[in-house]
């Protein structure tokens, strides 16, 4: 089988070793070995700046092809050194691009993938000497060569890249046809971004629509079908962990689950799921990264370790079953120095960290090996939960039956020829010069001085093959200079090969003693503590194995079940959860087919034990009935529900149970269009369809057979992109007066637009399906009113500032009938002809210009009001008139014909007062109320006036007093009495009404 790796340059820097590794299959020391002999030194070599990359032609340690990539210092060109001959000659082979991960094909050793730093992707059938562009904005890291048995096509590339939309899309294509014809799209949806994975007989990724994420799973390219979770494990997150002997183990991170994940393993289609271990803890890494602290024991097959976290304890389990059984580490009785450890079962157990290594040239926190099956070495400590700063060192030769510890400090660990020399360096940031051996599975120790100075080490590295005794320490003396390389070679400490004679074995046994694991008996070989010899490259761990007869711990809960809690009375049985029905036919049973159901309980793949207790024996098999549909959803491809006038719509129809082979479905789209489908769910095909006009339309879809039917109703905005909005307001408000805010739209969406109003600064805006908004103020002053609206997928905004007053006056105004034929009904037009009246009148007048304001009212006739406020408290004009004469003037230049402006057509418009007798309704339905209650005051008072006056004349103080009074008020309240004229001028507040508008106005005003 090829194999190959990446190893970055050595350069150093503030005291840290750079690396950059994407993928390692087999030992780094070659690779360093090889860039030794473009340096002509062996124990001493100068890493140049070349990343390398190895490739291994099949066979016994056989390097034939080696490519090393340059390291590019200008970002302007970047090297291949290319290799036939082992590494003795090589090519220098100029590329037009940046090398990011280069992907070997498994079998075919002149065929690889390069991906570059823009995304693209390339071919080389020549080792690199000559490349195609075949994919433009894949993803890095899933781009994937054909499995071998698995794959159709050996040639074949399975790849996510980004489509046009901008979506991503899982394609594969034929390496030598790749670039000029369209990918095979094996999905038709899009799916999530860095989400596919190709590995072994399984394809995975997630997809998520209307914020719903969904796992997808193809078995030997099978057509994607539903994870199936149990219902209401609802995940946030899903990462694999194992797609080994036929099955798949998932972690899961549950919805009420912030660190920890869940365990779950699947039956061998990848399809159906069961929880074999809760609360198993989880790390955040940068780059969104997550480690998930369970180790598969290499070397033994079945067994893992785990750390669960519960209630913030953190704990190490083991299994020897797949996750069936899981069992505390077993601590040892005595530590390293002979001393008791008075830790005792159940208060006090052995407890691992199981971290991944930062630096890929050393081990993890735990060690294991394909080739020493049972040795197991670790960091971690004794008590009631793990402990993150002790990392005293444990070793067990057994898989975890028995633990000695070794070392009160982590150490970096190498296993050489098959586990028989077991390297251990301090794990520490201060120089070295010497290394740990043992060559009895740790139960003694020596020490070697392998450097006479002290180097800080950078790794560990063996040269290829299992059977090695050759091993070297990589680092560097200072933080500047080169790296130094010091092999170790343990050969002349053996001075014979291994015989038979010299092997012992031993039986793997779970913690409880039982022989029978995963359906077996297996025995080991291992060399006897008083041989020494080398075991090489002809040894064999595995002595014998034997099938066991079937017992009741080779069963696991099927899909939908679970363990009961343990119970000393009887054995843990499965029990199905509330939410699944094990009678039921499964969602795809179609009629005419036959389903089996489960007894609740199914064995391992990989679990190979024959006869005995057959806890499948009550499966019975039933034939498919028709069964009505349920879980029917119509939707809008791109999962909208709004779409424009003339926009052509997909509509899709799922069913989620229930026959689908037999069933018809009605189809009513809500706009007259109605048809009857058959195997509309079954075959996928999607209802194109077209609206062409604005509306609400009711899409009802209804899914019968004999067996029963499902409905479904999915409401469709079709709505055109708002193009104009205008907030008409009364520019001046009095205190506590209703004041109506209006929007004018166009296009008019009734029913479909959403106005937002923000008064103020207020944050939380007002919600309403119309456009007008009624409200008061309380206090004076300017307040801004926001509207925002929304239809659709478009949104417009508009803005006013209202004053708001205490005291103001208000003359209604009229023009001249040829004022409406050149009316065109826009805020423009309105606003001009209100300043225009306001300039006039200040001149005709000589009242300041800034306390007047003229609102010309929208609609026909036109009308307009003219707002007499306050004057500011500043130095006032020679010449402008007193505040109690500004109404009589303003009277006398309107009464005497002295407004008016020339319009087009050679007309003059006049504007006049106009009568109240009309507009006394609309000027009394916000502040009527108000004036009745201070009419009934007025009259009060003159009642009262009247009473002294008539009764109290005796009295000479009084009587003058009240008539002095009384003249004092007849002349503050002459202006709205003196003649009928003057009954036009409203005093005090005004409640300001925006008259409604015709649908002739709103078009004219809103088309110009």
């Amino acid at each position: 089988m090829l194999s190959y790796f990446y190893i970055a340059h050595g350069c150093h820097k503030q005291g840290r070793s750079l690396f950059q590794v994407n993928r390692l299959t087999f030992s780094v020391f070659l690779s360093i070995f090889l860039v030794s002999l473009l340096c002509n030194s062996f124990l001493r070599i100068c890493l140049i700046h070349p990343s390398t990359i190895l490739k291994q032609n099949g066979g016994h340690i056989k390097f034939q092809y080696i490519i090393l990539v340059s390291s590019s210092l200008n970002d302007r060109d970047q090297s291949l050194f290319l290799s036939t001959d082992e590494g003795a000659t090589f090519q220098k082979q100029l590329i037009t691009f940046f090398v990011e991960t280069l992907i070997f094909h498994p079998k075919e050793e002149d065929k690889v993938v390069a991906y570059t730093k823009e995304s693209k992707v390339y071919l080389s059938t020549d080792l690199g000497k000559k490349w195609t562009l075949l994919q433009e904005r894949a993803t890095k890291d899933r781009v994937f060569w054909a499995v071998a048995g698995v794959d159709g096509e050996p040639d074949l590339i399975h790849m996510e890249i980004q489509d046009l939309s901008g979506g991503f899309r899982y394609v594969t294509c034929q390496s030598q046809n790749c670039s000029d014809r369209t990918p095979t799209i094996p999905f038709a949806s899009s799916i999530d971004h860095n989400s596919l994975t190709v590995q072994d007989d399984y394809i995975f990724f997630k997809a998520t629509t209307a914020n719903r994420t969904k796992y997808y799973v193809s078995y030997r390219r099978n057509e994607f079908v539903l994870m199936k979770l149990p219902k209401y494990a609802l995940p946030k997150d899903l990462q694999i962990i194992s797609t080994d002997e036929n099955e798949v183990f998932v972690a899961v991170q549950e919805w009420y689950q912030t660190d920890t994940y869940n365990l779950y393993q699947s039956d061998p289609q990848g399809v159906y799921y069961s929880i074999v271990l809760e609360n198993v803890r989880s790390t955040k890494q940068p780059e969104e990264n997550v480690l998930i602290d369970i180790l598969e024991v290499r070397g033994v097959k079945g067994v893992f370790l785990a750390n669960q976290k519960i209630d913030g304890k953190v704990t190490t389990l083991i299994t020897y079953n797949k996750g069936r059984d899981w069992d505390y580490l077993t601590p040892p009785a005595i530590d390293m120095n002979g001393k008791p450890t008075n830790c005792k079962p159940p208060d006090c157990h052995l407890h691992l960290h199981l971290r991944w290594a930062d630096n890929p040239y050393v081990s993890g926190t735990v060690h294991t090996k394909d080739t020493a099956p049972g040795l197991i070495m670790g960091a971690g400590n004794l008590g009631s939960q793990l402990v993150e700063y002790k990392e005293e060192m444990y070793i067990t030769s057994d898989c975890g039956n028995t633990w000695r510890q070794v070392f009160e400090e982590e150490h970096h660990i190498l296993y050489l020829d098959h586990g028989g020399v077991i390297v251990a360096i301090k794990d520490t940031s201060i120089p070295l010069k010497i290394l740990k051996f043992s060559i009895d599975e740790g139960h003694t120790w020596s020490t070697h001085n392998f450097t006479s100075t002290s180097v800080f080490v950078d790794g560990l590295l063996s040269e290829p093959g299992d059977e090695t005794l050759v091993m070297t320490v990589f680092g560097h003396i200072s933080f500047r200079s080169d790296w130094e390389l010091v092999k170790v070679d343990f050969r002349p400490s053996f001075p014979r090969q291994c015989t038979e004679d010299d092997y012992d074995y031993w039986n793997l046994t779970n913690l409880q003693g039982n022989h029978c694991i995963m359906g077996q008996q297996r025995s080991f070989r291992k060399r006897k503590t008083t041989s020494w010899c080398i075991k090489g490259q002809s040894f064999t761990s595995v002595l014998t194995s034997s099938v066991c007869k079937c017992s009741s711990s080779d069963f696991f809960c099927d899909y939908g079940f679970e363990r009961s809690a343990p119970s000393k009375s009887e054995a843990r049985k499965c029990f199905a959860n509330f939410w699944f029905n094990p009678d039921l036919p499964p969602e795809d049973c179609v009629l005419g087919q036959a389903y089996t159901s489960s007894p609740g309980y199914r064995k391992v793949v990989s679990n190979v034990c024959e006869g005995g207790v057959d806890l499948q024996r009550y499966v019975f098999q039933h034939q498919c009935p028709l069964t009505a549909p349920r879980g029917l959803r119509v939707s809008i491809k791109g999962e909208t529900v709004a779409v424009k006038p003339g926009e052509d719509v997909t509509f899709v129809v799922r069913q989620e149970q229930g026959d689908v082979v037999n069933t018809k479905y009605l189809v009513d789209l809500g706009d007259g269009f109605k048809a009857v489908y058959v195997n509309l769910t079954v075959t996928g095909e999607p209802i194109r369809h077209r609206y062409e006009n604005p509306g609400i339309y009711r899409v009802f879809v209804k899914a019968e057979n004999a067996a029963g039917h499902e409905e479904t109703v999915l409401f469709v905005q079709v709505n055109s992109p708002l193009r104009a909005l205008h907030l008409e307001v009364v520019p001046v408000i009095g205190v506590n007066q209703e004041v109506n805010l209006t929007a004018i739209l166009l296009p008019q969406n009734p029913n479909l637009t959403v106005f937002y109003w923000w008064i103020g600064n207020n944050l939380q805006p007002l919600l309403s399906l119309d456009n007008f908004l009624v409200t008061q103020f309380s206090e004076t002053g300017e307040v801004r009113v926001t509207v925002q609206a929304s239809c659709g997928n478009s949104m417009l905004q508009d803005s006013k500032v209202i004053r708001v007053l205490d005291q103001f006056q208000v003359l209604p105004l009229k023009f001249t009938k040829h004022l409406d034929m050149y009316n065109p009904n826009i805020p423009e037009w309105r606003e001009d002809i209100g300043l225009v009246v306001t300039r006039l009148l200040s001149e005709e007048t000589n009242i300041p210009e800034e306390t007047l304001l003229t609102v010309v009212k929208p609609g026909l006739p036109t009308t307009a009001d003219l707002h007499v406020l306050l004057p500011s408290p500043k130095p006032k004009r020679k010449r402008s008139v007193p505040s109690d004469k500004r109404i009589t003037a303003i009277k006398q230049a309107l009464n005497a014909h002295n407004i008016s402006f020339f319009l087009r057509g050679g007309f003059w418009v006049l504007v006049t007062l106009r009568d109240t007798d009309s507009d006394s309704q609309r000027i009394g339905g916000g502040g009527g109320y108000w004036a009745l209650i201070v009419l009934f005051l007025i009259c009060l008072f003159a009642i009262g006036a009247f009473i002294l006056y008539k009764f109290k004349r005796k009295l000479p103080g009084r009587t003058v007093y009240a008539q002095m009074h009384n003249e004092k008020e007849q002349e503050m309240t002459s202006p709205v009495n003196h003649s009928e004229d003057t009954q036009n001028i409203i005093q005090g507040n005004h409640s300001g009404v925006v008259l409604s508008i015709n649908s002739r106005e709103m078009h004219s005003y809103l088309v110009s």
